[in-house]
């Protein structure tokens, strides 16, 4: 039985209890069970116990006041490297108490840009900046719950000779707090994989074409462990065990780091201090690769973000030449 299933399963075993478990959410979530503490720590595949006990506190939080039912709940690290011993890197969290299952999945973060008056770009190993601003492609840390989720048709793609149709379904999030604009920011997760268009192909009996017939047609890329547009990203093959999970039954998502801890880490990292001696929590191999995180609060980049889309001169919709 796959994974995916038995998570299916468990589910439905498990919603009919919500009540139960709503009504023992407080003593439960103030104790992190055994088989779970073996899973704590910050080596590859472990999750930091700062990132487990808010995703908990989190969880159990909506789990008491009816937000959610679903057994599972996830979690993100986003201070960690992109790969590790050249695999991607493990930083996103699938954790169902209920059946004591813990997965940890590689998952991408923003990869934001350089505009001459402010560079907020992050490098393909680490991430150094975050933002909730509206156009900045960066991660945002802080609650989330997951919400709809929508399939939108990309284009065609060539697989075995064969040409296909190729779908990508977005799960949205919502925030709150530092987080409340997801939905204007179109934050949610979805695979890594992207479709590069190339031309236009003549296919006037696809539902997708356009008046003349013609459909997009490209080269799928995966980007799995890599950067996204700010979204959070995962591996095709979780994708599906995650967006299997919560559909229909959303669940908690907590994303490390937020604003204060961003902003506690440079202070420190400033002063000399180590991070880990005052208290704090940086993946010490990106923190040594980034020097010193920085956090672009929304007030202070979006500005910046605006008066740059108004210089941009106005150009015609780009138009793909067609197929061969």
């Amino acid at each position: 039985m796959s994974h995916s299933r038995r998570l299916a399963i468990a589910a439905m075993i498990l919603i009919p209890m919500a009540g139960s478990l709503s009504t023992q959410a407080s003593a439960q979530s103030s104790e992190i069970p055994n088989w779970l503490r073996k899973h704590m720590g910050t080596g590859e595949g472990q999750i930091a116990p700062v990132v487990l006990t808010r995703a908990r506190a989190l969880y159990y939080e909506k789990l008491r006041q009816g937000e959610v039912s679903n057994p599972c709940y996830l979690a993100k690290d986003a201070t960690r490297p992109s790969t590790v011993n050249g695999r991607p890197g493990r930083r996103f969290y699938v954790i169902c108490e209920g059946n004591r299952t813990f997965r940890s999945v590689s998952s991408g973060y923003g990869n934001g840009r350089k505009l001459q008056k402010a560079n907020f770009s992050n490098g393909r190993q680490c991430a150094r900046n975050f933002s909730n601003a509206e156009g900045s492609k960066l991660t945002m840390g802080g609650n989330y719950v997951t919400a709809e989720s929508r399939t939108s048709f990309k284009g065609y793609y060539s697989q075995s000779g064969q040409r296909k149709p190729f779908y990508r379904t977005f799960l949205l999030f919502d925030g709150e707090g530092e987080t409340s604009n997801a939905r204007e920011r179109a934050i949610g997760g979805h695979p890594a994989v992207f479709l590069k268009w190339q031309c236009r192909l003549k296919n006037p009996r696809s539902p997708h074409a356009d008046k003349d017939g013609y459909v997009p047609y490209g080269r799928l890329v995966n980007y799995t462990g890599g950067r996204s547009n700010g979204c959070t990203t995962w591996s095709p093959a979780e994708s599906r065990d995650i967006l299997e999970l919560t559909e229909g039954n959303p669940t908690t998502l907590y994303i490390y780091p937020e604003g204060k801890d961003i902003n506690a880490v440079a202070k420190a990292v400033q002063r000399g201090r180590s991070v880990s001696g005052a208290g704090l929590y940086w993946n010490a191999a990106c923190l040594k690769t980034i020097g010193m995180p920085k956090f672009w609060p929304k007030r202070t980049l979006q500005p910046v973000i605006n008066q740059w889309r108004q210089s941009l001169p106005k150009r015609p919709p780009l138009e793909l030449p067609i197929c061969n």
